[in-house]
């Protein structure tokens, strides 16, 4: 499941950024203005805030209890911790959820740069956040099978263990179909933080980088599963503009600029 791992590359790369960014974050934090007065600053907190029960839900959780090829030992695992199991499914509900209110806070912020770009940002990523949520059924019907009550019971527990890794497999792909639009909505973010002129221009760059690397990923996996981890080693270099947004945000704020007559 080279898919999982590289959902899992991505959200380490968050914790580390942020585990380097606490030092900056101790000197610019308080002389910034209140967060509720700094539009910026509160759209980098819940971005930062709805990253943690992501990462508890795709790295954390599958790291304790995700056996690669192996359903019987991931059957045990997930029998063994289901309550575990049961929290991941749920972090990752929560962090989609309040992706939405990240996503609005976002474009409150950059809405007078280019009101249109920043409606087709909204589009793309509440079109992601959908795919992602429904995804989290698969986790559930994974569960199902390895429990196996009720009129499941008649059904060898071999076979179960191996209908719950393919969920589990097709919730990857499901990610993945998601991660086309996680990708594209990073092209009109970046479009409006290179032309914002309160925000650096070099975040911008980044970002419209950062759109190759989940389509790329995703359609690999697709077409040429057999290099999908050479591709991502490739675009992990690309892939770091989302962070360094968040964290910018986090640590120096940001107000947005007046409607002009061009925003439109």
């Amino acid at each position: 499941m080279v898919k999982a791992a590289c959902t899992q590359r991505n959200a380490v790369a968050r914790v580390e950024t942020f585990r380097y960014a606490l030092p900056y974050l101790e000197l610019n934090f308080f002389n910034r203005g209140p967060m509720t007065k700094n539009p910026g600053r509160f759209a980098g907190f819940l971005y930062v805030l709805m990253s943690i029960p992501g990462f508890f839900a795709l790295v954390y959780v599958p790291s304790k209890l995700i056996v690669h090829g192996d359903a019987t030992a991931t059957a045990g695992n997930i029998t063994a911790h289901e309550m575990l199991f049961r929290l991941g499914i749920a972090c990752n509900l929560i962090s989609q959820v309040g992706f939405i209110f990240v996503a609005l806070a976002l474009y409150e912020l950059l809405k007078g740069v280019n009101q249109r770009q920043a409606a087709l940002m909204l589009i793309l990523i509440f079109v992601a956040i959908p795919i992602a949520l429904l995804n989290e059924l698969n986790a559930v019907a994974a569960l199902l099978m390895i429990r196996g009550r009720d009129f499941l019971a008649v059904v060898d527990k071999p076979q179960r263990d191996a209908l719950a890794m393919l969920f589990l497999n097709v919730r990857a792909y499901g990610f993945d179909i998601a991660g086309i639009f996680w990708g594209l909505w990073l092209f009109p973010l970046g479009w409006l933080v290179y032309r914002s002129g309160f925000i650096p221009r070099v975040l911008g760059v980044l970002l419209m980088l950062n759109t190759v690397t989940f389509p790329a990923n995703t359609f690999t996996s697709l077409l040429a599963p057999q290099y999908e981890h050479v591709v991502s080693r490739w675009l992990m270099p690309f892939g770091f503009g989302e962070l360094a947004l968040m964290f910018w945000l986090l640590i120096m704020g940001a107000w947005p600029k007046h409607p002009t007559h061009n925003a439109h």
